[in-house]
C-alpha cells in the first residue's frame, strides 16, 4: 500500500513537472500531450468509478464524455454569435465561462447518467454491457443528424473559452485547469472508494444479494455511482471539447468507451491512477508510433494482452507489487 502511495505521487509529479519544464524549454505541444493526458485520465477516473469500484462494464461511457463537450460547444456557439439558445417563454443564452459550462456539462451528464443508469441497471453481465453500447449509438446517430451545430462535419470554436485571473489560451495556463479537474477527480474517487458508500458498493460489486440482506439496495448503490461516474465524464468532455475548440459526434463513438476502458485495464482496474497511466501510456504510443505507422494500434493491442496475462493488476500492480486492488 504505502509503494503504491509513493508511485502515485511520482505520477502526479511527472505529469506536472513534464509541462513545467516543457514551458521553460518553449515546447507548447509537449504541454498539449500532457492535458490530453489530463482531460482522458480525468474521464478515465470517472469510468473508474463505475467499472473499478462498481463493476459496471459501461460500452456507452462516452456518452457523457459527448454530452460534456456538446454543453461547451454549444454554449460557446451561441455566446460567439450572438444568438440565444432560447428566446420565449425564457431567455437562455450562450456563454464563454468556463464554470458556467462546467456546471451545465456536469449537471445535464449527470441527468442523462441517472436516465441511462435506471434502464441499463435493470439488467446485467453482457446485458448491462449492450444496452450501454446501445444508448451511445443512439446519441451518436443523433449527434450525425443534428445539423444546427454541425452535424457529422462537427462545429467549431474560434476562442476558447475564459476563465477568471487566466488567459486560458496560454498552454502552460490550460494545463493548470486541466491538472486541478483531474487532482479533485482523483480526491473525489479515493474519498468515494475509503467510504461508507464506497464499501457498500463494492460489496454490491461481489455479491448484490448478500447486500439485499442488510437492508440495502444494490441497484441504487450502483445507480449513485454510476450517476457521479457520468458526471465527472461529462465534465472530462467539456475540458477536452475547449481543448481542441472543436466538437464532433465522435465524442460520443463507442471507440471512445473502449478507449476509456482500456486505460483502466493498462494503468489497472480499480487502482486509483490506473486510468492515469493508461491514458498517458495511450497517448505517448499514439504521438510516437502513430507518425511510423497508421496500425499502431497493433502495439496498443500486444501491450494490452501482456497486462491481462501477466499483470493482472495493471501497469500499477505490476509496480507496487499489488495483484489486487481492493483489500
Amino acid at each position: 500500500m504505502i509503494r503504491e502511495t509513493y508511485l502515485n505521487a511520482l505520477i502526479m509529479a511527472l505529469l506536472l513537472g513534464i509541462p513545467l519544464w516543457a514551458h521553460v524549454a518553449g515546447q507548447p505541444f509537449t504541454i498539449t500531450l500532457a492535458t490530453k493526458v489530463a482531460i482522458l485520465g480525468l474521464a478515465g477516473v470517472g469510468l473508474n468509478i463505475a467499472l473499478g469500484l462498481g463493476g459496471m462494464v459501461s460500452l456507452g461511457h462516452a456518452v457523457f464524455f459527448g454530452i460534456g463537450g456538446y454543453a461547451m460547444g454549444i454554449l460557446a456557439h451561441h455566446a460567439q454569435t450572438y444568438t440565444p439558445l432560447m428566446e420565449a417563454p425564457l431567455l437562455i443564452e450562450g456563454t464563454k465561462f468556463m464554470p458556467a459550462i462546467w456546471l451545465v456539462a456536469v449537471v445535464v451528464s449527470a441527468v442523462v447518467a441517472l436516465a441511462i443508469g435506471a434502464l441499463s441497471l435493470r439488467t446485467g453481465g453482457v446485458y448491462f454491457i449492450m444496452i450501454t453500447l446501445a444508448f451511445g449509438q443512439m446519441f451518436y446517430y443523433f449527434a450525425i443528424s443534428w445539423p444546427a451545430y454541425g452535424g457529422e462535419d462537427g462545429l467549431s470554436i474560434y476562442v476558447r473559452n475564459e476563465f477568471p485571473g487566466l488567459n486560458t489560451l496560454v498552454p502552460i495556463q490550460f494545463f493548470a485547469i486541466a491538472f486541478v479537474a483531474l487532482s479533485l477527480g482523483l480526491i473525489l474517487s479515493h474519498l468515494i472508494a475509503r467510504s461508507r458508500f464506497g464499501l457498500a458498493l463494492g460489496a454490491a460489486r461481489q455479491n448484490s444479494e448478500r447486500v439485499q440482506t442488510v437492508g440495502l439496495d444494490p441497484m441504487r448503490v450502483k445507480l449513485v455511482a454510476f450517476v457521479i461516474s457520468g458526471a465527472i465524464t461529462g465534465l472530462a468532455g467539456a475540458l477536452f471539447a475547449d481543448l481542441n475548440r472543436f466538437v464532433a459526434p465522435t465524442m460520443f463513438s463507442w471507440h471512445l468507451s473502449g478507449e476509456l476502458i482500456i486505460f483502466i485495464i493498462l494503468g489497472g482496474i480499480g487502482r486509483l491512477f490506473g486510468p492515469v497511466v493508461g491514458a498517458g501510456l495511450f497517448i505517448l504510443l499514439e504521438h510516437f508510433l502513430g507518425g511510423l505507422s497508421e496500425y499502431w494500434l497493433i502495439y496498443v493491442g500486444a501491450i494490452l494482452l501482456g497486462v491481462v496475462l501477466f499483470a493482472r493488476g495493471g501497469l500499477i500492480g505490476a509496480l507496487s507489487g499489488r495483484e489486487v486492488a481492493h483489500d
